[in-house]
């Protein structure tokens, strides 16, 4: 009767019996054989979750990247796991098949990841994982055990180094003030080149409550792995809680990163939980005042917030850290930085989080001497931006893909995003600092780039079009499209600053060809001829370039290449073709693009976003962005315009009242679409 009494209480103080609402996302049915984490991060530090018990499976350090594992390039660096944690109950160790009723709650608001599982017969046990949004590198995970029958518990908090980092040292230090004592565990090793050192460290906080702090015993296993833990006596219905608060950096965030790791837990630790999750909270409420609510669905609010989340979640302001594919979710496309930001995880940021997007194109200016370099190197002026970017901003691609020293849209998409911001935010002074130096080389790598042949003849050519299957081919139609309009927004740029912009670059953006067949679709190549593609191309060339706005056209683009959109392909064409189907007033059309945009990319057993149906690799945020825009600037109706962001008509599905969009553009302003 007890064991039952205690089992009803925990459930309805654990979010894991409620039922879902629009903020969190349960997974309830969990197999470890088809098991796709979520993910913890503020921006800076990456956690990603697993099906064991106490258990994560990855800790991603944002910035930092060396070579190792594959294709001889750079790779975003796995840090020590340094949240993992071991449970003994009566001197037997829990792992997953000792426990039952286990699931795990994401709560989007507070962006904590909720696990909780029953040992039979033994405990209730409940934990609380954060990547603290106002300490980039710092995260914290609340345990708390409810004993059903008299039990020993042994709780150990772990340090692990992944095999790739080497000289790992450990150590353990208690640092006594008169009243209070400092655990600190420590673990200390390089990158596997030996370029960069990187560091973790925890401590405990102990609840006043419980009356008298255990005695913690440290015990080193191996090279790469050592622990803290205490012993327990719990009666039958006693709760016991605990914190361990966890930081980690690197030398190329500090010089000295073994003593910052420990200078940031002990403060975490000194701060106390309870103020660690105030101000937590309050960084996450301060976010969430940009959000999105779909009045009449939701599972679709929901869907729309789990995207926002990661979003969120992957970056941050005044970082000067850009965002990769996958995110920090994990190692997909080695943490490297491709036209998915600026084309695709942008625009929806710039929208809702001003501030965090002004860090993604500081990434890029600070990266403008190696795009400058990269351009000469090829025998061109101006700045040529590697199509794969890392830590130095020089091209970071394989050598045996093609993408890197010809998929040259990438500089194009970059000027697009940084006219993008200054048209949101008209902050001249920015404009001047960092956004004209940027946009001018761009403009100068363009008007060297073209081969004259010509009036209407400015040919480029030999390039990997945005449809990745066309490779080295000539006059690609969205790689055209964005030199134009780069060469354009220098141009007005200049203008705007009371400078004389360079007359050759109007003369260069009037002549670059935008191909057509007969029958007046656009081309997407010189020599495409219909066969399936990649991903979307010509279409884009009416949104977001909006370098086309004849509604006959559009729809004749999109007649002729949505049947030719790969369904292989990545996730994010489909949202595209969704707002140019909302804009043609195809509301229902367009929700139906919509659902398939991202739906059948989901895998379990939280829903995350592949990046191809069927697909295995981590959270797909570009997939995430290209949902977002469909929802902001399709549904929505959202603009960015020289007058700002301005809402056009749109129209929303059957079965949505309204779709509301609150904190938007600097401003934070509020935007309605309500059912017709």
């Amino acid at each position: 009767m007890l064991r039952r009494l205690i089992i009803i209480i925990g459930c309805l103080m654990s979010l894991n019996c409620l039922a879902q609402d629009a903020w969190t996302v349960q997974a309830d049915s969990i197999d470890p054989n088809s098991y796709f984490g979520v993910t913890l991060a503020n921006g800076v530090i990456g956690i990603v979750s697993s099906a064991e018990p106490m258990k994560v499976s990855d800790v991603i350090l944002n910035g930092t990247y060396d070579y190792y594992q594959r294709g001889r390039v750079s790779n975003i660096l796995k840090s020590f796991n340094h949240l993992n944690m071991n449970l003994d109950i009566d001197q037997r160790r829990i792992s997953a098949k000792d426990t039952e009723n286990y699931q795990q709650t994401l709560n989007m608001k507070t962006a904590t990841l909720e696990t909780s599982f029953e040992v039979p017969d033994k405990a209730e046990v409940t934990t609380s994982l954060r990547a603290l949004r106002h300490l980039p590198y710092s995260s914290m995970i609340e345990v708390k055990i409810t004993a059903i029958s008299d039990i020993e518990i042994t709780p150990m908090s772990v340090i692990e180094a992944p095999v790739h980092l080497n000289d790992v040292r450990n150590y353990y230090s208690e640092i006594d003030r008169p009243h209070v004592k400092i655990p600190l565990m420590t673990s200390v090793a390089l990158s596997p080149s030996g370029r960069i050192k990187v560091a973790a460290s925890n401590s405990f906080i102990f609840n006043e409550s419980h009356g008298q702090e255990p005695n913690l015993i440290h015990e080193d296993w191996d090279y790469n792995m050592h622990l803290t833990k205490f012993h327990k006596r719990l009666k039958a219905g006693e709760t016991y809680s605990f914190t361990v608060v966890a930081s980690t950096c690197s030398s190329e965030q500090y010089e000295d990163p073994h003593n910052e790791a420990e200078r940031l837990s002990i403060y975490a630790m000194l701060e106390g939980k309870d103020r660690l999750l105030r101000r937590h909270h309050e960084a996450w409420d301060k976010l969430w005042e940009s959000n999105v609510t779909v009045e009449g669905s939701e599972a679709i609010t929901r869907d729309i917030r789990f995207a926002i989340y990661h979003l969120y979640s992957f970056a941050r302001a005044g970082t000067s850290y850009s965002l990769s594919p996958m995110g920090l979710s994990g190692l997909g496309y080695n943490g490297h930085v491709f036209w998915d930001t600026e084309l695709w995880m942008y625009p929806p940021l710039l929208m809702l989080q001003p501030g965090i997007a002004r860090s993604l194109l500081d990434y890029r200016y600070e990266r403008l001497g190696a795009a400058k370099q990269n351009a000469f190197a090829h025998g061109y002026k101006g700045a040529m931006f590697p199509w794969e970017s890392a830590e130095d901003g020089s091209e970071d691609t394989p050598v045996w893909a093609l993408t890197g020293p010809f998929e040259h849209h990438i500089t194009g998409c970059i000027g697009w995003a940084y006219w993008k911001y200054y048209q949101v935010t008209k902050d001249k002074e920015w404009l001047e600092a960092r956004g004209y130096p940027v946009l001018s080389e761009i403009a100068n790598f363009w008007a060297s780039r073209v081969e004259r042949n010509g009036p209407g003849r400015y040919d480029i050519n030999n390039v990997v079009a945005a449809d990745e299957w066309a490779e080295n081919v000539d006059n690609n139609a969205f790689t055209n499209a964005v030199a134009i309009l780069s060469l354009r927004y220098a141009t007005q740029a200049a203008k705007e600053l009371n400078m004389k912009p360079d007359p050759d670059w109007t003369q260069v953006a009037d002549n670059i060809p935008i191909l057509e067949f007969d029958n007046g679709v656009t081309r997407e190549h010189a020599t495409y001829e219909g066969e399936e593609i990649k991903q979307a191309d010509v279409n884009l060339l009416a949104y977001p370039l909006k370098l086309y706005s004849d509604d006959a056209q559009i729809e004749k683009d999109l007649a002729y290449y949505e049947p030719r959109m790969s369904p292989t392909g990545p996730a994010m064409g489909a949202g595209i073709l969704s707002i140019l189907y909302n804009r043609l007033g195809k509301a229902e059309k367009a929700a139906e693009v919509f659902e398939y945009s991202y739906k059948r990319n989901e895998v379990p057993p939280f829903g995350v976003i592949s990046e191809a149906a069927g697909g295995t690799n981590p959270y797909f945020a570009t997939g995430a962005g290209a949902m977002l825009q469909a929802v902001l600037s399709g549904f929505g109706g959202l603009d960015i315009t020289d007058e700002g962001i301005r809402q056009v008509e749109s129209g929303i599905p059957a079965g949505w009242k309204s779709i509301n969009i609150s904190g938007v553009g600097t401003e934070r302003k509020l935007f309605k679409v309500d059912s017709k």
